[in-house]
């Protein structure tokens, strides 16, 4: 068995990576893959180097398409897509050589509709994970591991079956910020369960300046907002343990658009949306203790970093955004 993989690149402004990132899908030592590389709109020359590869490697279809944000540059490789499974990857990361291969592995072995690795690497950590082990997670429990979240929550660190996301229209909605988590966590409530490892097999970059995340922004915050409360309305799989964890994500981004305000210094701007979330972590905070899995000593200091004039840096914020 060697079922073909689609290997999906969004690009946009991602000139100065795109060669090692290309080069690292190519020499995938998991033969069987094409790969969309989507340029976005973008104004420098990701495009032209895009275009440079495809000759060397028959497996490379290119798209230029005018600039419509990274939800549509996946869906219209998607929809174009001839694998059996699909990936997706940022344009300003790179792949460790085994990625296509140890993500098959895990489908393979746990014979599921959706596999995960927990772990990455980033420009910053280099280190690999010393024991790994693979295991199956119900659908419930990689939808809520997903939402609370333990492990990255972007789309680039997990593949799908095509099956699975044509049968159930799932594709990517909205606007940068939560629409990685809202894929896969409605991939998840659908899989017939989910293979999970611990290899990192990802290189997730933190320095890309040109980075739409790295710049913040409150609509950022909107954004993932918005994302999660399409989630909880279009939940699957409706059990306490699911809901609460969209709860407890639901109020940890109040947080995170407290955050944003505080550091794009816009609170004149934005004080009744600053007051509506303050409320929000004040009110529901009980019910967060009693209901959620994440600790009580976590969530209040999360409650006062975020309630503070000063704010504070999440964890799950890096330099190009929300790995967690």
């Amino acid at each position: 068995m060697n079922p073909k993989v689609s290997v999906i690149v969004a690009i946009y402004k991602s000139e100065k990576f795109l060669d090692k990132l290309i080069r690292s899908i190519m020499e995938q030592t998991y033969r069987n893959i094409e790969i969309f590389l989507v340029d976005d709109g973008s104004p420098d020359n990701s495009g032209a180097i895009c275009d440079k590869y495809a000759p060397t490697d028959s497996r490379i279809k290119v798209i230029h398409k005018k600039n419509g944000g990274v939800c549509e540059a996946r869906n219209m490789a998607m929809s174009q897509a001839t694998g059996e499974y699909v990936c997706f990857v940022d344009g300003d990361d790179w792949l460790e050589l085994d990625y296509v291969e140890y993500l098959m592995k895990l489908i393979a072995e746990t014979k599921s509709d959706m596999a995960m690795t927990d772990k990455i690497f980033t420009s910053r950590d280099r280190v690999q994970t010393e024991n790994d082990c693979i295991e199956i997670w119900s659908s419930e429990k990689a939808a809520a591991t997903l939402l609370y979240p333990v492990i990255p929550i972007g789309p680039w660190n997990k593949i799908y079956s095509i099956k699975l996301l044509k049968d159930n229209e799932i594709v990517f909605e909205g606007q940068m910020s939560g629409e990685g988590l809202q894929f896969s966590v409605t991939a998840a409530q659908y899989a017939n369960h989910v293979g999970v490892g611990h290899r990192k097999i990802y290189s997730y970059r933190l320095n890309n300046e040109n980075s739409a995340l790295t710049h913040y922004s409150v609509q950022m915050g909107l954004n993932a907002m918005s994302h999660i409360h399409v989630i909880a309305d279009n939940l699957h799989i409706k059990t306490p343990t699911v809901r609460n964890a969209v709860n407890w994500h639901i109020w940890k981004n109040n947080g995170y658009v407290i955050f944003l305000i505080i550091a794009t210094d816009s609170l004149k701007k934005n004080r009744a949306l600053y007051k509506n979330c303050r409320k929000n972590l004040l009110v529901k905070l009980p019910a967060i203790l009693v209901k959620s899995k994440v600790g009580g000593v976590q969530s209040y200091v999360c409650l006062s970093k975020r309630c503070s004039p000063s704010g504070g840096q999440s964890p799950g914020c890096a330099r190009k955004g929300r790995l967690w």
